[in-house]
């Protein structure tokens, strides 16, 4: 019996919430019906009335710009909801209790895999550097791989990095960081390590009040054991505990539905953040911004005026040895299902209430929910295959020794999008993705409608795709957001010239632009969830996106093979010519 079905089920008259975990000691002092929750009572804990999140050092603004001091009830740091609190305070008041030193312990689970050393720990240490991260923070390696901390130091030193304008004392703020760094090596599901790892944190932590943050940077099927272990024994007895998930999470809603319903055996939705590093890029954050807070874009963002919208990713390698895992997956599910739809839900979504997290998440939720099912008439499916190219051999998907023989999983799809309300009905959004390419990119393209009777259309000829404005916001490389317009050339005549009006990042910005990673694992320590994917959002996109992948495997839709280092395959420009759509990037 795994551990998820051994979990024993709360119902309405569980007495505690899954965040107060059963090695947790708190002083239980209230019992209330939380307002319009029929689902559940909560015993409360009051370690929130002897809490403070070390003010000096937590003062820094999370990435939607609001302070971070308050805390979540499922963090286990409430106090009653039905009390009234002071304008600009959180759900308690920290005054009286200023001098309360609190830590805050960070556990890399999978340490001594490749995403920790060459994302988790730089990011960390940027945040370090920078100083970002709380005055008393620790962290900690967790994996079965056998080391000391020396070992870790020296293994993940060799991926740390300085800022590139703050140079002056970047070995010393190494050795700094690196002492802060511990290793515990054990198994993911046993809860006797876990339980060492615990012993070894609380003397690390010193008697302070301790908030401990977990990474899962492990494979998705060993998530549940570790969840498991680590809420069982090694838990914050008197602070919040949190949990970092990375995807996939599932292959369909099946398998996301359980894996979620595992995870909240352990763990409340509010301490779960199930990370999409994509949504920690700056134009993404950017892309609200652009909308919202300018009046000459926030007009035109409507069906009235956009004819159709692309999300283009591209990448200029193949599977380089990963072939095992990804065909598994699929271009569909590691980028389209995730990456790509959680853009489309920023990019589409009604204005929010306010900036808070929850209002964000529901109205990202309401435009995943309009989404008309996916028609597999609408989706184009390939696949790279090897060819020369300049005198060297380049090898096809197949060639790859960790990719079954034979094997039909796509390397690249497209598929047109539409969703069902009256901003966007009858838009098309279209999709890209795919491996092996001609140029790594990723951006979103907005094409507006042409203009109605324009004075101009003899000088543009017949070609009416040329006189169209487009907005373009470059995710990578080269981060910039560029709006094409039409102008006249300077001279004697009327000869008009397609021209970009461009804010390139690195000319306006040159300090250098921070990882994703970075503003992901710092707004998770400060508890902001915006940037977090919620359990009823990974619900929406799977139900999208099921019944295509079952269709596609279960009559073994053969992908369409495109060399190496192309476009891809041409049955996408069909699909965009199927509703007058010519991609944008072909022109650059």
């Amino acid at each position: 019996m795994g551990p998820c079905s051994s979990a024993s089920s709360l119902s309405s008259s569980t007495s505690f919430t899954p965040s107060l975990f059963k090695n947790e000691t708190p002083r239980l002092s209230k019992f209330f019906i939380l307002p319009g929750k029929s689902h559940s009572s909560l015993w409360v804990s009051q370690v929130g009335s002897t809490t403070t999140l070390a003010r000096k050092h937590f003062q820094l603004k999370s990435s939607n710009g609001h302070p971070l001091d308050a805390v979540s009830s499922h963090d286990g740091l409430v106090e009653n909801p039905l009390a009234s609190k002071p304008q600009g305070e959180g759900l308690f008041s920290f005054s009286e209790q200023e001098n309360v030193e609190s830590s805050v312990s960070i556990t890399v689970v999978g340490a001594s895999g490749d995403l920790a050393k060459k994302k988790i720990f730089p990011a960390l240490f940027a945040l370090y550097y920078e100083d970002c991260l709380p005055k008393n923070f620790i962290v900690f390696g967790y994996a079965r791989t056998k080391m000391n901390d020396e070992e870790l130091r020296n293994m993940i030193s060799k991926t740390l990095t300085c800022r590139i304008d703050r140079r002056e004392n970047c070995e010393d703020k190494m050795e700094q960081f690196l002492q802060r760094c511990f290793y515990h090596s054990g198994q993911y599901d046993s809860e006797e390590h876990f339980a060492e790892l615990d012993k070894k944190m609380k003397m690390k932590e010193d008697g302070k009040l301790a908030h401990r943050l977990f990474y899962l940077s492990i494979p998705p099927n060993i998530f549940v054991n570790v969840v498991k272990c680590a809420s069982l024994r090694a838990s914050s007895a008197n602070g919040w505990t949190r949990v970092i998930v990375e995807k996939p999470f599932g292959r369909d809603s099946e398998s996301s539905g359980e894996l979620t319903r595992c995870l909240k055996q352990y763990l409340a939705e509010d301490q779960i953040f199930r990370i999409d590093h994509y949504l920690g890029k700056e134009l993404v954050e950017n892309l609200s911004v652009l909308r919202f807070s300018n009046l000459v874009f926030e007009p035109l963002w409507s069906r009235s005026y956009i004819r159709n919208v692309q999300l283009i990713f591209s990448e200029d390698f193949g599977t380089e040895g990963r072939g095992g895992y990804f065909d598994n997956y699929g271009i569909i599910r590691d980028i389209m299902q995730n990456h790509l739809l959680q853009i489309l839900a920023l990019f589409a979504m009604e204005t929010p209430v306010s900036l808070d997290a929850e209002d964000i998440r529901n109205e990202k939720v309401k435009v995943l929910r309009s989404m008309r099912p996916l028609l597999l008439e609408d989706v184009v499916v390939g696949q790279y295959k090897g060819h020369s190219k300049g005198g060297k051999l380049l090898p096809a998907y197949t060639d790859d020794p960790t990719v079954p023989k034979g094997s039909v999983t796509p390397t690249f799809a497209a598929a047109a999008l539409f969703i069902d309300n009256a901003r966007w009905d009858g838009v098309p959004f279209l999709m890209k993705a795919g491996k092996a390419l001609y140029t790594r990119r990723a951006e979103i393209r907005v094409q507006f409608r042409h203009v109605p009777g324009n004075l101009y259309r003899r000088n543009f000829g017949t070609d009416l795709d040329k006189a169209t404005n487009e907005l373009v916001l470059r995710v990578q490389p080269d981060e910039a957001i560029y709006l094409k317009i039409n102008n006249k050339i300077p001279g004697l005549g009327m000869r008009l010239d397609r021209s970009d009006l461009n804010l390139l990042y690195r000319a306006r910005y040159p300090r250098e632009i921070p990882d994703a990673y970075e503003r992901l694992l710092l707004d998770a320590i400060e508890g902001e969830r915006r940037l977090f994917i919620r359990s009823d959002e990974l619900d929406a996109a799977w139900a999208l996106f099921t019944p295509l992948l079952k269709e596609l495997e279960e009559k073994k839709i053969i992908p369409e093979l495109y060399p190496y280092g192309s476009r891809g395959p041409v049955g996408v420009h069909y699909l965009a010519a199927k509703y007058n759509v010519r991609w944008g990037d072909l022109s650059e």
